[in-house]
């Protein structure tokens, strides 16, 4: 099988409008959650968020674009830029035939349908805008993607609720190992951030309305956040071949579905994830020194995850760091996974573990090292990113330093 490694990463999120900002924020246990500015949030008791801020279109798309593309569209569009431009490649011939995007979302053109419901609903308009049905499906972002830079191989969109990131980076790194393409263009991305999409989210009575305090006894809920984070992963032999600068090889990835409840989170399936992504790197545990965790701040969530990494790592699960780097950048749903995934191109590259912020109070259910409050200096070589999602659908993604 052939090796598979990343070459660029783009991203735009509450935290920064590009990879480097998102690293220094990091390191500095930067906190983006703040109040919401989205029209009627007095109307909601959720006024918090992870909100991307003095973001501007208009400076980066022309009018006729804008009108294409949904907020999470040009999220994913402003986070390609970045690591296309950092990858070097340029797609055209045999190797624009051989390269595609997946990319993953939970609610698509959430805005446009928000807006486009008000307006039928609300102000009594009887037409709306002949693009809306373009604007709002899922796999926007990815056909947008694939026709700006010319990418012809397999593109589509994976919706698996909070682990559709993770489900589709997953799949470009089989695409690529299996020889089915050479470049993909992978990540995830999610505008949910407006009235419609938090009040929805109110409804499941699992949000905080002050912060987002992963593993900390006195957590309250999660926090949602927008955003997208896209890479380029390439093959190994491709990449050494045109000299470009590799920031970290994939190395396994697994999926499990735990096949028991829409919402609340097996211990079990969550442990076969993880264990399955070790297994198909080829890794022990105890090569492991640091996991992105799913993390959202939800007792639920928090103390499955915990019990599930002891299960999975026995007692080598002492020696691992664990962070949710949710606890700075929000639930960013379907596009979480991708956002996440720069921790641990971080920890791997730079040797900076993320914090887990907002930590005040020790849980015994969860007593692994949460790197709590500040960014750690810390060498590892093997690191996995967990998402385990609405609908027990949880995807484990495995990473090594090169």
């Amino acid at each position: 099988m052939r090796r598979v490694v990343i070459t660029g990463q783009g991203t735009i999120n509450a935290l920064g409008q590009s990879a480097p900002a998102t690293f220094e924020a990091f390191r500095e246990g930067k906190c983006g959650i703040g109040p919401l500015d989205i029209r009627d949030v007095d109307r909601l008791a959720i006024q918090i968020g992870g909100q991307v801020h003095d973001y501007d279109a208009q400076s980066e798309f022309n009018r006729q674009e804008i009108s294409l593309y949904d907020r999470f569209t040009q999220f994913a569009l402003h986070s390609a830029r970045e690591a296309i431009g950092q990858s070097g490649l340029t797609f055209t011939g045999e190797l624009a035939a051989q390269s595609g995007v997946i990319l993953g979302t939970s609610g698509g053109g959430l805005n446009t349908q928000d807006e486009n419901y008000r307006a039928v609903y609300e102000e009594g308009k009887n037409r709306v805008h002949p693009f809306v049905v373009p604007k709002l499906m899922n796999n926007a972002a990815a056909s947008h993607v694939s026709m700006q830079y010319n990418l012809k191989g397999p593109s589509f969109t994976v919706a698996t609720a909070c682990a559709s990131s993770n489900h589709a980076m997953g799949q470009a790194f089989q695409f690529i190992r299996a020889g089915l393409a050479t470049v993909m263009v992978t990540g995830g991305s999610e505008s949910m951030l407006c009235f419609g999409g938090v009040k929805a989210w109110e409804g499941l009575r699992v949000m905080s309305k002050d912060a987002c305090r992963p593993f900390s006894a006195n957590r309250n809920g999660m926090v949602q956040g927008e955003g997208a984070a896209i890479f380029v992963m390439e093959e190994y032999e491709h990449a050494r071949a045109r000299g470009a600068e590799i920031l970290a090889e994939v190395i396994g990835f697994a999926m499990t579905s735990d096949a028991s409840d829409i919402v609340m989170p097996s211990r079990q399936g969550a442990a076969r994830a993880i264990s399955g992504a070790l297994k198909d790197a080829k890794t022990p545990a105890s090569a492991v020194g640091y996991i992105n965790a799913h993390g959202t701040g939800t007792a639920a969530n928090d103390k499955t995850e915990c019990a599930a990494v002891s299960d999975a790592f026995g007692a080598d699960a002492d020696n691992l760091m664990m962070s949710s780097t949710k606890s700075m950048h929000g639930h960013v749903i379907g596009g979480t996974g991708a956002i996440e995934l720069l921790s641990c191109i971080m920890a791997l590259k730079d040797g900076v573990i993320a914090p887990t912020i907002g930590y005040e109070e020790p849980d015994p259910e969860c007593a692994l090292d949460v790197v709590p409050n500040e960014a750690r200096k810390a060498r590892v070589d093997v690191v996995l990113s967990n998402a385990f999602a609405f609908g027990g659908l949880n995807a484990v993604l495995a990473l090594r330093r090169i």
